[in-house]
Order: C-alpha cells, then structure tokens, then sequence
C-alpha cells in the first residue's frame, strides 16, 4: 500500500512540476516577445511568482520522497550506533514539526487572505494562489514520512544514498560498455567470418578455372 502510494504520489508531483516549468516558460517567452514588441502584460510579474512558488513547494515535496534534498550522509554515518540512529530521528522529528507548523501557518494566512483577489487579475483569488502553502506543507510530510522507512533501513546499514546512486549509476555505465564490447566483438568475427568464406569461394574460383585451363 505504502509503495503504491508512493508511486502515485512520484508520478504526480513529477508531471505537476513538469507542467508548471512548461507554463513558466511560456508565460517568460510570452512577456518578453510582448516587451520587444512594445508593450507589456500587467499580470506577468504576480503570476510567475506564484508560478516560481508553485514549482519550488511541488517540488520540494519530489525531492523529499526521492531524498533528494541537500544532506550531509558521510556525517550522519560516520557517528557510531545506535547514537546515529537517534540524531535521525531527531533530525526527521524537527524536519517534520516545522512542516506542520507551516501548514497551520499555512491556514492562518489563508484565513486572514479570505476576499482578496490578485492586483492584475481581479477574478483570481489570493486563497487559491496561497493554498500552496498548506498543500506543499503537507505533500512534504506524507513523502518525508513515505520516504523514512528505506532511508531508515539504509543509514542503519551504514548506506549513504548518495554513494549508492552513484554506484548504481556506474554499474549500469559499466554493463552498457559491456554490451557494446561484446556487440563489437560478435560484429568484427561476422565480418571475419564473411571475408574468410569470400577468400574461400574465391579460391575454389581460381582452382576450378585452373582445372580448366589444364
């Protein structure tokens, strides 16, 4: 059930940030070929800001369920057990407790922004350009907290995921080279193969002219 969700949740928040850069994107080009030509938009500057906040919570939910955050897992590892495991849990207990004090934040602010309306787009409430907050709040926890267990399991195991990816990454590097050895070498003794029976039948050629001739 946990892998599952966390599936889903990866997907999710990997096309919503795939699909927020996109539309940042266009809105830039947008602006800047309306400033070339002239003339401005009034709602470029309120809306890719909240376009940029959108993208940096989003995520940075991602990145917590990849454990993709900046860390420091040569330090965490280096302290003896089972000390290492109580600075994890300290570490993870502070992460989680500022994130929930964020979505509360989060609510106050939504509460207190209740009525108002973006300055260049009047139709377009604050609410829903801030419920960000409160969402990406609680995104981050689920996917710390979905997260936690393998990131547990390993820096028990004295694992650093960073050294881990990178040894995945060179072993998958190092199979590739592999199979283009091997791919070259079966190519190079086809074509060997195909010159000697070339030299061959050409030698059968000459013979039997020679037999010929006599």
């Amino acid at each position: 059930m946990a892998d599952t969700l966390r599936r889903f949740l990866e997907v999710v928040l990997e096309w919503a940030t795939i699909l927020l850069m996109i539309s940042l994107t266009v809105v830039v080009i947008v602006a800047v070929l309306y400033r070339l030509s002239g003339n401005s938009l009034s709602w470029y500057d309120e809306v890719a800001a909240i376009q940029l906040s959108w993208i940096t919570y989003y995520g940075a939910a991602l990145a917590a369920l990849k454990r993709r955050h900046i860390g420091f897992d040569s330090v965490l590892l280096s302290i003896p057990m089972p000390t290492r495991m109580y600075a994890l849990a300290f570490a993870e207990a502070v992460t989680i407790g500022f994130f929930v004090l964020m979505a509360w934040a989060g609510m106050t602010v939504l509460e207190v922004l209740q009525g108002e309306y973006l300055v260049s787009l009047t139709w377009v409430p604050v609410q829903f350009t801030q419920s960000v907050i409160p969402i990406g709040a609680v995104l981050f926890i689920v996917c710390a907290l979905l997260s936690l267990p393998e990131y547990w399991t390993k820096t028990a195991a004295g694992i650093s995921l960073e050294h881990a990816e990178i040894e995945e990454e060179v072993e998958s590097e190092m199979e590739k080279a592999a199979e283009t050895h091997a791919a070259s070498r079966e190519e190079m003794q086809r074509t060997e193969a195909e010159h000697a029976a070339e030299a061959a039948q050409a030698g059968d050629g000459k013979t039997n002219a020679a037999r010929g001739d006599r």
